[in-house]
């Protein structure tokens, strides 16, 4: 279920989402402490604001509601796969045929059209499908090559629940942001000081 980001905001980019779009549109969906939860493609709106910001659309490319729905089931989808590659699972074929559908939705070339009076010219069907099936597929692409390159084994889960983002692996770093790793190191302190002391003897 899809939520409008109100309240608390979602943290930073998760360290690779600068290199992989990919990794940033699978976190687009950040579960947060205290039952809070961010989706950045919840409406249409936010959903084009998320595109628009990464260059995958424009302003004014008027995302529809069949749109967003679109990028928030592929995003479940490739949350899947990542979490088998972190898992070491099999993937779920619905998972693999989702995003091998969207490698194959991005447009070549406009279609060639010829009318009495223009004579012949090139356009799209419909300019808001083409925006939607190049950014799909964009990003299955960026996924595909995360999951398949030299990167993949970096891939992690953030080590702070209920966080429920990914990102690179860098040294020791196991979170995703420094206030996820503030609130581990935080769980981690409290559970020593409540922890009850050993009986003398026993």
């Amino acid at each position: 279920m899809s939520q409008v980001p109100t309240g608390p905001s979602a943290p930073p980019p998760a360290p690779g989402a600068g290199d992989y779009p990919a990794l940033d549109f699978v976190n687009s969906a950040v579960a947060l402490p205290g039952g809070h939860f961010v989706d950045l493609l919840g409406t249409p709106g936010a959903a084009n604001r998320w595109l628009t910001a990464h260059g995958l659309a424009p302003e004014d490319a008027g995302v529809r509601e069949v749109c967003a729905a679109q990028l928030r089931s592929l995003r479940e989808h490739l949350r899947s796969l990542f979490a088998s590659r972190v898992a070491g699972l099999p993937a779920l074929p619905a998972a693999l045929s989702a995003v091998n559908d969207a490698l194959g939705r991005a447009p070549a070339a406009a279609l060639l059209h010829w009318d009495e009076v223009r004579g012949p010219y090139r356009a799209v069907r419909c300019p808001t499908n083409e925006i939607l099936d190049r950014a799909l597929a964009t990003l299955a692409a960026d996924a595909a090559d995360l999951l398949t390159g030299p990167d993949a084994g970096r891939l992690t889960g953030c080590g702070s629940p209920p966080c429920n983002r990914y990102l690179l692996r860098h040294g020791r770093r196991q979170w995703c942001s420094t206030r996820c790793g503030d609130r581990a190191r935080a769980a981690r302190a409290y559970a020593r000081r409540t922890r009850p002391d050993p009986k003398p003897g026993a």
